[in-house]
């Protein structure tokens, strides 16, 4: 006797049945991973996969904070064809490697990463998928070409502001907007710091940095490493919400409702009294530790004013003036109190 399916597919494929009758028509919320718990005896996990299995197929696609909803056929990976209008979100069939690139594009940034397949992008273009081996040749390249259109979205300016300070404040918050506009993105930019993928933006915007530190006393060495550090901490902060936002497209559960279960754990962890610093920290019934944006714009000024100590104690180079934009008091600028960076 053949073995019966997975508990995972068994749910996927009943959710499938009722999509197909019309029960669940397009838009319409599927069971929550939750209620398919409750419905079907299942662990959380198994019920996530089953809703996995059916975004992989192009049957729904997870809101943040909404749900996950039925799609409309035309984005279904059998190609069916519905009689309901076109979605308004969606790109048109073209013969353009762009067009390819941002469909794509559209899609991480709605669905997630891991739920972008060339299948789904092809469903999406409503073309075939071996098409889009015309201008893409395989899934690395185009997570490759995604991240330099999506990390290259606003334009270095040339030569940019004055002063080491205000240049690398600007290609911080170029790459924060970035990775806030496209959450996705520094799993793909920061998948390594020291063996860092070929994105063309990504190198544009670390040759900029380093320009930004010409002349100021540091040798090759610290100077990557002053850029790598920055842009580590940027991405670093930002991998953090790529993960959360990931995690709600594959499961259906934002932070906040896991938060809310994970409550009776923390209320018995701080009322054990074993944690009383990080008690007094957090507000009681607080639902995060922090403001993320609060959290990197915290982190950036400290990091600045870091490398500001690090220039003022760097070799000055010979016949340096103070440079009149360094508001951190870089290498240029110390006559007198050189440990602080500052004139007396």
């Amino acid at each position: 006797m053949a073995d019966s399916p997975a508990p995972y597919l068994r749910i996927a494929a009943a959710i499938r049945q009722r999509i197909v009758s019309g029960e669940l028509a397009a838009g319409a919320r599927v069971p929550s991973t939750r209620q398919i718990v409750r419905e079907h005896g299942v662990a959380m996990a198994t019920a996530a996969k089953a809703l996995g299995v059916l975004r992989d197929q192009g049957w729904v696609r997870t809101v943040p904070g909404g749900g996950t909803i039925v799609l409309e056929r035309l984005h279904r990976e059998d190609g069916a064809a519905g009689a309901g209008p076109v979605p308004p979100d969606k790109v048109e069939p073209g013969s353009t490697r762009d067009t390819v690139i941002r469909a794509a594009i559209l899609l991480a940034d709605r669905d997630g990463l891991t739920s972008l397949t060339m299948r789904r992008l092809a469903a999406h273009l409503n073309v075939a998928p071996m098409a889009l081996y015309r201008y893409i040749p395989d899934k690395d390249e185009l997570l490759r070409q995604m991240a330099d259109v999506a990390f290259g979205e606003e334009e270095l300016p040339d030569p940019g502001p004055s002063g080491w300070r205000a240049k690398l404040e600007l290609s911080a918050r170029l790459q924060w907007r970035a990775y806030r506009r496209h959450p996705w993105l520094p799993t793909i930019m920061h998948n390594s710091l020291v063996r860092p993928p070929a994105v063309p933006s990504g190198i544009r915007m670390v040759d900029w940095e380093l320009n930004a530190l010409e002349g100021l006393g540091l040798n090759r060495h610290d100077m990557l490493h002053t850029v790598l550090a920055l842009d580590g901490y940027v991405g670093g902060i930002a991998a953090s919400n790529a993960l959360e936002v990931q995690a709600e497209h594959d499961t259906g559960i934002t932070g906040r409702e896991r938060i809310a279960a994970d409550r009776p754990l923390h209320a018995k962890l701080f009322g054990s009294g074993r944690f009383r610093a990080l008690s007094a920290s957090v507000p009681p019934g607080a639902t995060t530790l922090t403001d993320l944006d609060e959290l990197f714009e915290f982190g950036l000024r400290h990091q600045l004013d870091g490398i500001a100590v690090m220039l003022s104690r760097a070799p000055c180079p010979s016949g340096a003036i103070p440079d009149a934009g360094d508001t951190g008091g870089g290498g240029l600028a110390r006559q007198g109190d050189a440990s602080r960076g500052r004139s007396p």
